[in-house]
Formats: structure tokens, sequence, C-alpha cells
């Protein structure tokens, strides 16, 4: 079964940098999309950002185009999620996410595993 396990969330203030990781298990190369999404409270869970395990390709969501990066290490199964001049509206707790496919999505319904979250606060 996929089980996947999100860290490196904190405080800091704006303008500044966080680096969240997500470690993957149960987790083929070639057959998963990675994904972060985020929730901030009273807010749906939005997209972030997305990955194809096996490949190179990446999208994101406008509000963080720029400023955000996701990356993986297939030997370590970890997807990592570097923010970059971070805004307060940028508080909220991300997640990370995976589904079985090839074809990136940006859709949140399409995601079937998920971790417990990471808070990420921003401050002004």
């Amino acid at each position: 079964q996929v089980q996947l396990a999100e860290s490196g969330g904190g405080l800091v203030q704006a303008g500044g940098s966080l680096r969240l990781s997500c470690v993957a298990s149960g987790v083929t190369v070639n057959s998963y999309v990675m994904g972060w999404f985020r929730q901030a409270p009273g807010k749906e869970r939005e997209f972030v950002a997305a990955l194809h395990w096996g490949g190179v390709t990446t999208g994101y969501a406008d509000s963080v185009k720029g400023r955000f990066t996701i990356s993986r290490d297939n030997a370590r199964n970890t997807v990592w999620l570097q923010m970059n001049n971070l805004k307060p509206d940028d508080t909220a707790v991300y997640y990370c996410a995976a589904r079985y496919g090839s074809i990136l999505s940006y859709e949140r319904s399409l995601y079937r595993y998920w971790g417990q979250g990471t808070q990420v606060t921003v401050s002004s």
C-alpha cells in the first residue's frame, strides 16, 4: 500500500524559505504522479504543485509559480517542495498526495493517497 509522510513545516517570516519533504512508500517509479496541496482554515484544499515520479514534467498553481519548486529523489523515495519568497497567504497545512497514473493532474479528486499534512505559517 501507499503511505506518505510530510515534514519540514514551521514558522517563517514573509520573504523567507522552507523546504517540505514527502517520503513515499509503496510508490513505484513511472507509475505514480505526486502532488502538493494546501488547505487554510475555512478554505478548500487547493492544488500547489505536481510531478510525475518517473519523469521531469512539473506543474504549478499560478499563485506559486516562480516561487515554489517541486523535485524528487528516486533513490530516497522522496519528493520535496522548495518554497521561496513566502507570503502570509501561503499559510496553510500542506499535504503530499499521490495517484496512480502517468498523466500530470491538478485535480484534487483524482489523488487517492494523502499524507497527514505539515503546518506552514508565514508571518507578516
